[in-house]
């Protein structure tokens, strides 16, 4: 197997072990861990499995000097730099095609984790190399690239059945059949691009700028240390002078949902982990997150988790 050092250099990854078909690599940092499980499929052509736990990924430095990468979302959130001071949120479901030269790739996970998978071409020795093959499928990555994207912009899209059922094979492969299946896959998603009516994504995914989103993780950070208080929007804007649009359309791209649906969801976990993890009354937790009222607490907590804090209590203990 040709080592993925060919693709991509990161003194933070650490080798965990490796075959004729696969490498997994291991990340840490003080925002948690990950793994990246590499397959190659065709030479120049990998398919990797991302599975994160930790809010910041180390970067990556590039060393092929012409990679085309396909993401798909399959869970959590990934936060891009995509040009200088501008970010570009993927959402589950989302498919992310990108065009790259030779430099660091750098992704963050608002949510603290991210379940995906990529394949990653490195187009000069995909095209030498597996010129019959493409041939004989009418693949052409130049166009892929030509049809996607434009201003080395990365292209999203999402509800498209094709690509998104090929994706989602994915993650089923048996380990005896994988190296084969992944082979007919890829091509598979190569051959289905070039049926995808990139006139359905017209409209653009938002970027957020960085002074923006840093504001807005700002106050999350402020909001999941105060559980038990209560802020408008309008007061968390004034505190922390950003106007109350970009305030809640950017909350929103960073973290997916509204932020008193982050906030009800974020103090029902926490409500959870009391539940289970101490013996504080009902009452005392419910005040610790927020709610005066118990009765309004524990209908909240049916709402999220399906059952009252105290039948949620006896099924964990």
């Amino acid at each position: 197997m040709i080592g993925t050092d060919q693709f991509f250099s990161n003194q933070n990854m650490k080798l965990l072990c490796r075959d004729e078909n696969c490498s997994v690599y291991q990340m840490k940092n003080k925002t948690g861990e990950g793994t990246a499980t590499y397959y190659q499929v065709f030479p120049g052509i990998f398919v990797l499995y991302n599975d994160f736990h930790m809010e910041n990924c180390p970067g990556r430095k590039i060393l092929d000097s012409h990679i085309i990468e396909i993401n798909h979302c399959r869970e959590g959130r990934i936060e891009g730099e995509v040009a200088e001071g501008l970010y570009l949120y993927l959402a589950p479901g989302d498919i992310l095609i990108d065009s790259f030269t030779e430099g660091s790739r750098y992704w963050s996970f608002p949510l603290k984790h991210y379940h995906g998978v990529t394949v990653c071409i490195s187009v000069p020795e995909a095209m030498e190399k597996l010129a019959d093959l493409f041939h004989l499928f009418s693949i052409d990555l130049l166009q892929v690239e030509q049809l996607f994207i434009s201003e080395q912009r990365p292209f999203i899209m999402r509800d498209d059945p094709s690509p998104e059922h090929i994706f989602s094979e994915l993650y089923q492969v048996p380990d005896s059949i994988r190296s084969e299946y992944l082979k007919v896959k890829v091509l598979e998603l190569l051959v289905a691009l070039k049926a995808v009516d990139v006139s359905r994504f017209g409209e653009e995914r938002p970027y957020f700028y960085k002074s923006q989103v840093e504001k807005v993780k700002t106050i999350m950070a402020f909001m999941t240390a105060r559980p038990d208080q209560h802020y408008t929007i309008e007061e968390l804007s004034s505190m922390f002078d950003i106007s109350v649009s970009s305030f809640k359309k950017c909350f929103k791209g960073v973290y997916g949902t509204a932020i008193f649906t982050y906030m009800r969801n974020f103090r029902i976990d926490m409500a959870a982990t009391l539940l289970t993890q101490t013996e504080e009354s009902i009452t005392a937790i419910a005040g610790r997150v927020g709610y005066a009222n118990s009765s309004k607490f524990s209908e909240a907590f049916k709402s999220v988790k399906g059952k009252t804090p105290l039948e949620y209590r006896k099924v964990k203990i």
